[in-house]
């Protein structure tokens, strides 16, 4: 268990006073609405096209499974299936491949000298990404004597996207990989002006967003055009991605509905008009860590945690008193409704959905039959835990304290994505069992570098509109504070701490699937717990302000069918 904050004092409940001074965020209402109430209409299953769907994937699979004369044939076949958002149709299949090439029964002219830097670069990104710990050394073939890139690699433009991308696996003492990103980086920003579509388009979008820190949904949807694009293009692949994305937009669709009439008949809105009212946002952040349609009740109650620990946050940071937050967190930390008469009733309303929703989890879990039960306790204690940091905050604030940056890590730096964390394995059957809770529970390597990420992120773009109200200091003004530098300068270094998390996080991704003791998908649900940040807290905090580039996201994922 991460970090506990401590509870001192004792507080008296406080009068309900009109005059109390609160503060305001003044956030916007959603840009939603009720749009996807519309939705709601039980989704028809199109028999015909299942059944062409499932030919196509047949299809795919019979050309992926098919021999081949190299290697780089394979791997082309793995790039695009994975690129156009398919992956989880081929698992079995991908794994083998990789798994035959990693072990060199028919890769060598790939893992030795034959390959060029294409080849050798999407070899080295693909068995990273599936968990094989292969070495940057082959990289080294591509450099003079005197230790710098070869010169006949600068007008390689295709060459030069493959490898930037996989540098982003890199791991700490990768020294080669470090100069790649920036020779790579460098001549693909000054080529620019001079390429053409669908090349301009991979290399602008990828100098934007590396595929590595992407959201596979997004990505598809924008390789989609880029794919169909290309002259040399698998017709039965492109055509199995455009409809697979359409089905699958509906069956989001109709998860939208259902939760939009949740949060509706919440009614928090009207109740607790000071907080954030994202549902859509909530669901495309748990979207983002689970897309497959097998994972729909994951994607549920993730969303709803969500929903509620926005909620909670926004009593903490902006309405609730310091008297009334004592008591919450008292509250919740006894998580019993018999709690609930000394807090405020805007706090009653919180609380009382807080403990039904919980409840409704453990319900749920029980008619579904898993075979793990008390992952709710876990969930529950995650959520006190979150508290308790929020409380600690507050206990800052009111005493005008500015942290340091270790005190504010071990507090605020894991406690939201630990408790994500811990949530998102909730609806994830058979794969959670005691062993694999109480791992996520005791803050591993991998997700403590997740957590930072995210904070970091959230921090660097979030700050600025904290400070225009009464906040606690986030971990820019912590930095300023302790080293005496300035708002840029604590920005760079807190840009080199997110570079680095990254790259724990890539060594404990290797390693966790050296060993096999937690399932790939637990694994990868923290990968995308990190990757989240990336889109939502990249350059501006678009969950909280969603008006241009997450709206984007939004009509393309969820509004937009793909022309087929």
């Amino acid at each position: 268990m991460p970090l506990q904050v401590l509870i001192t004092s004792q507080a008296q409940s406080p009068n309900a006073v009109s005059d109390v001074k609160r503060r305001s965020a003044n956030y916007t209402p959603s840009i939603w609405g009720d749009h996807f109430l519309s939705y709601a209409g039980s989704m028809k299953v199109d028999t015909k096209l299942e059944q062409h769907i499932q030919e196509l994937t047949e299809e795919v699979k019979r050309m992926l499974m098919a021999p081949v004369n190299k290697t780089s044939e394979s791997l082309e076949m793995i790039e695009n299936i994975q690129r156009l958002g398919m992956s989880y149709l081929f698992d079995h299949e991908i794994s083998e491949i990789l798994r035959q090439i990693y072990n060199g029964y028919y890769g060598s002219e790939v893992l030795k000298n034959d390959a060029d830097l294409y080849t050798a670069a999407l070899c080295f990104r693909l068995l990273r990404q599936q968990g094989y710990n292969v070495s940057c050394d082959m990289f080294n073939k591509f450099k003079e004597s005197n230790g710098t890139f070869k010169e006949s690699l600068k007008s390689d433009v295709v060459g030069l996207l493959s490898l930037y991308e996989a540098t982003h696996l890199r791991v700490h003492g990768e020294d080669i990989l470090d100069e790649a990103l920036s020779f790579t980086g460098s001549l693909l920003e000054s080529a620019v002006h001079r390429l053409s579509s669908p090349l301009l388009k991979q290399v602008t979008n990828a100098l934007y967003q590396p595929l590595w820190k992407g959201f596979q949904k997004i990505e598809a949807r924008h390789f989609l055009s880029i794919y169909e694009e290309d002259d040399s293009h698998n017709e039965t692949l492109l055509t199995l991605a455009k409809l697979d994305f359409n089905r699958l937009q509906k069956v989001h669709q109709k998860e939208l509905s259902e939760i939009t009439r949740w949060w509706k008949d919440l009614d928090f809105v009207n109740k607790l008009p000071f907080v954030r009212d994202r549902v859509v946002e909530a669901y495309f952040w748990a979207l983002i860590v689970y897309f497959e349609p097998e994972y729909a009740f994951a994607r549920m109650i993730l969303c709803k945690y969500v929903c509620l620990a926005t909620t909670v946050d926004d009593i903490y940071d902006i309405y609730g008193t310091y008297d009334e937050l004592e008591l919450f967190t008292e509250a919740i930390a006894r998580w019993d409704i018999a709690a609930i008469d000394p807090l405020q009733d805007y706090m009653k309303v919180c609380y009382e959905a807080l403990l039904n929703v919980y409840g409704d989890f453990e319900e749920k879990h029980a008619e579904k039959g898993d075979s793990y039960h008390d992952c709710i306790h876990y969930a529950r204690e995650a959520f006190k835990y979150q508290t308790r940091a929020y409380f600690q905050e507050a206990k800052w604030l009111k005493a005008k304290y500015t942290p340091t940056m270790e005190e504010y890590i071990s507090v605020e730096g894991n406690a939201s994505f630990f408790t994500m964390a811990t949530t998102s394995f909730l609806g994830m059957g058979a794969l959670v069992t005691k062993d694999s809770m109480d791992w996520v529970f005791n803050d591993p390597k991998i997700l403590n570098a997740a957590s930072v990420i995210a904070r970091l992120q959230n921090d660097m773009v979030g700050h600025k509109f904290e400070q225009k109200r009464e906040h606690h200091a986030s971990s820019v003004e912590c930095y300023m504070n302790q080293y005496g530098v300035t708002e840029e300068e604590a920005k760079i270094e807190l840009t080199k701490k997110v570079s680095d998390s990254w790259k724990d996080l890539n060594q404990e991704w290797l390693d966790l699937h050296s060993n096999a003791t937690i399932p790939r998908p637990l694994l990868l649900i923290i990968l995308n717990l990190a990757r989240s940040s990336e889109l939502l807290y990249k350059h501006e905090d678009v969950f909280t302000h969603p008006k241009s580039l997450l709206k984007g996201f939004v009509d393309s994922l969820f509004i937009e069918p793909v022309p087929v």
